[in-house]
């Protein structure tokens, strides 16, 4: 099997790219970003879930939260909620947007990739149930690919072309969760909220229980309308007062 790169969150859409890799024969390498995110439980569901997939993984940690401007590395900026989720793409670029940061995703990912020979890498941005980030848009992903294929000395020097795959962008959620459920993926083990809440009761031992999803920001709204349109139960515990 070739091996390709996947960038990895943990998210139904990143689970999703996983599983279309491999599905198309490919030998997923995961690389999960720990950037300062305040839904940090993220990563802990990626690594979580690489290690459930028997998938080899990379934790990268970087620092976005020190550029700021983003309500998800910032505690001073609120997360959106309960927002109109038909409307949430058609509005002004929310608060959540990161700056450059699948920009920086991709290039962290282009090192990782000409280092160990890996000539595919797969990302799971989407253009059509997203909040309107740019950098989630295809013109971002073929200006991406344009550039990588200028950058490195494997494809100037060594005749290599590098792919970025985006097999999801043109998809609703809806499709993507049936296309995710047809390959097996397990959703109830992902994670889509950007303000998690904290769980209910004791766990065992007296352990904190597992945070729950909000149930409000746009990813939970925008993750609930995909499993309502797709005809299926969204397995996910969301957070109840």
């Amino acid at each position: 099997m070739e091996r390709a790169l996947v960038l990895f969150s943990g998210g139904l859409d990143s689970t999703t790219t996983v599983a279309v890799a491999r599905s198309t024969g490919f030998e997923p390498f995961l690389l999960v970003f720990r950037y300062g995110q305040r839904h940090g439980v993220e990563v802990e569901r990626a690594v979580a879930l690489a290690n459930e997939l028997g998938l080899a993984y990379h934790v990268q940690e970087i620092d976005l939260r020190a550029a700021g401007g983003s309500a998800l590395t910032s505690d001073e900026i609120a997360v959106p909620r309960a927002r109109d989720p038909e409307h949430i793409a058609s509005g002004p670029i929310p608060p959540t947007y990161v700056p450059a940061r699948n920009t920086v995703f991709l290039a962290l990912a282009l090192a990782w990739s000409e280092v160990r020979g890996i000539d595919d890498v797969f990302i799971g941005v989407n253009a059509l149930d997203y909040s309107g980030y740019p950098d989630c848009r295809p013109e971002f992903i073929a200006a991406f690919e344009r550039l990588a294929n200028l950058a490195c000395r494997s494809t100037t020097e060594n005749g290599r072309r590098l792919r970025i795959h985006a097999p999801l962008i043109d998809k609703t959620k809806a499709e993507i969760i049936r296309l995710g459920i047809e390959l097996g993926v397990d959703y109830a083990r992902t994670w889509s909220c950007y303000d998690p809440r904290p769980g209910s009761g004791i766990g065992a031992g007296g352990a904190l229980p597992p945070p729950r999803a909000c149930g409000e920001c746009d990813s939970c709204l925008l993750r609930a309308r995909g499993f309502a349109e797709a005809g299926v139960p969204d397995p996910a515990a969301y957070y109840r007062a």
